[in-house]
């Protein structure tokens, strides 16, 4: 058997995590081992809200081996009452010497109690290894709890020459079938989809993740495709049409408006949508950055992905509320009179370009993903 080192040990606890990519939103993704004699003698990751933590799974996997045993963590333990017991108290309880935390709970208002409580009890701990890859793993958590707003991923499919649909509106479809299918995983890892009403209008899209496309066999699958994201649709004047693909799916539809039309609103509401009317902002239009605030707030939303076209994805970049962008490049032209991928007004010099860092660039089928993040302060 290899020997077991610490990074090798927390590089297996972050594997166990990303088990839970799909399935345990609310929550943070969570991998723990347990190691004794240089060797595991249990492991566990967070499965879905609700159920055990990672920890209490590697704690009873392991038995009366966890006694003396180090713990390696992905987050640092919890140490308050939720809907489980507090893992700190359950580490101590089954006698672990030693924890290694990759990083703390990024709650400011319990970061550190449970490392506290830890010591306290005469364990050993150490934080900060691959915290760089823990915190990778759970951006939305990080930014809900550390921001109180969500981290939002802007998705485009896009042509080589920057656009993103035919004059008419038509898109479907610019990219093949395995990006199609990065764009379902895309939306099971998050808590909610957003679009504008323009995109529901001419796509008519459903939101949804659908099984049958994510390319996960089997009753993963099917599980997975069981959590349905939140559909956020930004419709400041209530346009949605009421045969609206999305309003007949499995899950909840959100309007987000801030028209006063109450006879508008019963009919959305009947047709199966649940509206939510918002202040304007001073160009008249839903105030995003409030609206972001409220989907951490009341939906405790982790991750939002954007999925929209030129007008609101230019706005939320104009706002600078966009964390990173997954730009899907197919290889075809669409011509001048094509839809363009942001509408920025008011960019007319160099000076006032919007730099981006590119994080990746690779294949996807017969496509290309651009991971990039909007550069801030430029």
């Amino acid at each position: 058997m290899p020997k077991t080192t610490p990074e090798s040990c927390m590089a297996r606890a972050l594997k166990l995590a990303r088990r839970g990519l799909y399935t345990t939103d609310p929550n943070p993704r969570v991998g723990c081992v347990l190691v004794k004699g240089g060797r595991i003698v249990g492991e566990g990751w967070h499965v879905r809200a609700g159920e055990p933590h990672a920890e209490i799974h590697a704690l009873r996997a392991a038995g009366e081996a966890a006694r003396g045993a180090t713990a390696y963590v992905t987050l640092e333990p919890c140490a308050h009452h939720g809907r489980t017991g507090p893992c700190a108290e359950a580490l101590i309880e089954a006698g672990v010497a030693r924890v290694v935390a990759a990083m703390s709970d990024p709650n400011p208002e319990v970061s550190g109690r449970g490392l506290t409580l830890l010591r306290e009890a005469g364990a050993a701990v150490e934080l900060g290894l691959l915290e760089s890859e823990a915190r990778a793993l759970n951006p939305g958590f990080i930014a809900r709890m550390s921001r109180g707003r969500p981290f939002v991923r802007l998705k485009m499919a896009m042509s080589l020459d920057a656009r993103t649909a035919m004059a008419s509106g038509e898109s479907q479809w610019i990219t093949g079938p395995a990006a199609r299918r990065e764009v379902q995983r895309l939306r099971a890892r998050s808590s909610a989809v957003m679009t504008g009403v323009e995109s529901a209008i001419f796509d008519n899209s459903r939101l949804t993740v659908r099984a049958d496309q994510l390319g996960i066999e089997g009753e993963q699958g099917e599980a997975i495709a069981a959590r349905q994201p939140l559909r956020v649709i930004v419709d400041t004047r209530l346009r949605l049409p009421l045969a609206a693909a999305c309003l007949s799916e499995p899950g909840r539809t959100l309007i987000v408006a801030c028209s006063q039309d109450a006879e508008r609103r019963a009919a959305l509401e009947a047709a199966g949508a649940e509206v939510l009317i918002m202040p304007s902002g001073r160009d008249g239009r839903v105030d995003l950055a409030a609206l972001l605030d409220h989907l951490a707030a009341h939906e405790a939303c982790n991750e939002v992905l954007l999925e929209t076209g030129a007008t609101l994805a230019g706005a939320m970049l104009d706002a600078e509320l966009i964390d990173e962008m997954q730009l899907f490049v197919a290889a075809t032209l669409l011509g001048g009179e094509a839809r363009p991928l942001f509408a920025i007004p008011g960019l007319e010099r160099m000076a006032q370009q919007r730099p981006l860092l590119i994080d990746d660039i690779r294949a996807v089928g017969h496509d290309w993903r651009i991971i990039a993040r909007p550069q801030r302060g430029v």
